[in-house]
């Protein structure tokens, strides 16, 4: 294999002053800020007509961000165990929230920082394979508030967070703005960088929201108020077009929140207001990195581990399928070597990409096992095989056979129900992640296919909800062939390559890590 070092002085070699020394203060500083489930159309540079995110926004104009990010499948575990070991589902292993400790790979991307000379940090909500002590410093918040309470209105947060808006919560939050996880956070993270500036470091900001609680403090609260906000283009109406795994998360959601669909217009409301708060907040933190000095030898990447319903089928949360208001992820890069680029990256690509690409940033080899792509050198500016970057996939299911609706498995005795909680059910349960579902996406086109030859295929420039399916129709049949034969491929592709052949046999791989050159 080509030494990286040599691939990585040519990919910055447009750069002036920009191939790293030797010297590990030369290096730059990695910053990931993910938020959980957040989904990518809810933003001005996409069109939405609400200002949700206006700082992200300006920060992606000037920078690198993309329209066709993806998860690897819509659970927080398994996208971010991706994240960190550049590998796909099929090949962690972790396909649920339950399967952390069945993780299977070589190196991840803490290892390989660290042993680059890294300092490495988290701050927020960890949900991945990762151990407190795999970092050199945590501080770790989760959905019910911060882990470890510092003072008593961290205490008092919690409480209200576990017992007063369990899912969600109707009213302004009875606590300032400045109580919320994403303010704590940023206010960590910023006091950390300050003693750390001087050192090469990983820092992941993980926010907790908007994932559900569904709530918010004023003045964000006030802002998306009901007759504010515009309508979802779908409802209940088209549940039935949707399948029955969409119909039996529909049931469980009504036997849980009985007032979903009056009470949907103000969750969706505290929704955008806790992205409005997190855009703030990031703002501050690129603000505060500025000040420091260090802005601009740092890489920043902003993305979200899956999106949500938001109201889409009359539904919130995630759980039934991979339509793209759950699979279809924000990303943004900035910062050090990233060149700018007018309107989103034409290029379909996955959370699994992120550890390969900062490998490449690094001068670090991608380790054995990998699956995602370096797209270093297109966000630096550099030539890229366009075919690579062509299609996407998205996996999703944890395997047998689908459970139904008519199973003698109740909501109650699997536990995705727990009477006398508020809004207290689990959407990712038997019934929604059973069985095998895979998704891929190539220019305005998606198929979905599951393990019983069922097939879903959606135009999604004229229907962006996926509720036409235009599967079997002889006009698309062309259009279905060549989409199943790159799902194929995918298939193919993501077959998992460890362990490594043993003996004579030699691997052979490129240095990003492409399979079309």
């Amino acid at each position: 294999m080509k030494s990286c070092n040599t691939v990585f002085a040519f990919i910055l070699s447009g750069f002036a002053g920009a191939i790293f020394a030797n010297a590990e203060n030369d290096r730059p500083n990695i910053v990931i800020i993910m938020t959980d489930q957040q989904r990518a159309d809810l933003c001005g540079r996409e069109g939405f007509p609400l200002p949700v995110t206006p700082f992200a926004d300006s920060l992606a104009f000037q920078n690198v961000w993309f329209d066709k990010a993806y998860t690897v499948a819509p659970a927080s575990c398994p996208a971010r165990c991706s994240m960190f070991t550049g590998r796909y589902p099929s090949a962690t292993h972790v396909r649920t929230n339950h399967n952390l400790n069945d993780i299977y790979y070589e190196k991840d991307m803490i290892q390989v920082l660290k042993e680059n000379g890294y300092t490495t940090a988290l701050v927020g909500k960890n949900h991945s394979h990762l151990k407190h002590n795999d970092f050199d410093y945590t501080e770790e918040y989760f959905h019910w508030g911060k882990n470890k309470k510092d003072t008593q209105q961290d205490k008092d947060f919690a409480y209200f967070l576990n017992n007063k808006s369990r899912g969600q919560y109707l009213d302004a939050t009875p606590f300032p703005a400045g109580a919320q996880n994403p303010v704590k956070i940023v206010t960590k993270v910023l006091d950390w960088v300050k003693i750390q500036k001087d050192n090469p470091f990983f820092m992941w900001v993980s926010m907790p929201e908007p994932h559900n609680p569904y709530q918010v403090s004023e003045p964000y609260f006030s802002m998306f108020s009901p007759d504010k906000i515009p309508s979802t283009i779908t409802t209940r109406k088209d549940i039935d077009r949707k399948g029955e795994k969409y119909e039996m998360l529909a049931r469980l959601e009504d036997r849980s929140c009985p007032n979903l669909a009056k009470d949907l217009p103000r969750l969706r409301g505290n929704y955008w207001g806790m992205l409005r708060l997190i855009d703030d907040q990031y703002k501050r933190l690129i603000e505060g990195f500025k000040k420091e000095g260090i802005y601009e030898n740092t890489i920043f990447v902003f993305l979200s581990d899956h999106g949500d319903y938001c109201g889409e089928y009359g539904l919130i949360r995630k759980g039934a399928g991979v339509p793209e208001c759950l699979t279809r992820i924000p990303m943004i890069w900035a910062g050090y070597g990233i060149k700018p680029h007018k309107g989103a990256m034409d290029a379909h690509v996955s959370i699994a990409d992120i550890f390969p690409t900062i490998c490449t940033a690094i001068g670090a080899e991608i380790p054995d096992g990998v699956q995602g792509r370096s797209l270093w050198p297109m966000l630096t500016g550099k030539d890229y095989p366009q075919k690579e970057f062509a299609s996407i996939m998205v996996q999703q299911g944890f395997g047998g056979e689908n459970f139904t609706l008519d199973e003698p498995l109740t909501f109650e005795k699997e536990g995705a129900l727990q009477p006398g909680k508020i809004a207290f059910f689990d959407e990712l349960n038997t019934w929604t992640q059973s069985g095998v579902q895979r998704m891929v996406r190539k220019d305005d086109w998606k198929l979905v296919m599951d393990s019983y030859g069922n097939c879903e295929l959606y135009n999604l420039k004229d229907d962006p909800s996926e509720i036409n399916n235009l599967c079997g129709r002889k006009k698309y049949t062309d259009i279905q062939m060549d989409m199943m034969h790159e799902l194929y491929v995918w298939e193919l592709r993501l077959q998992d390559p460890l362990p490594l052949p043993r003996n004579r046999y030699h691997f052979k791989r490129n240095q990003y890590n492409y399979h079309f050159m």
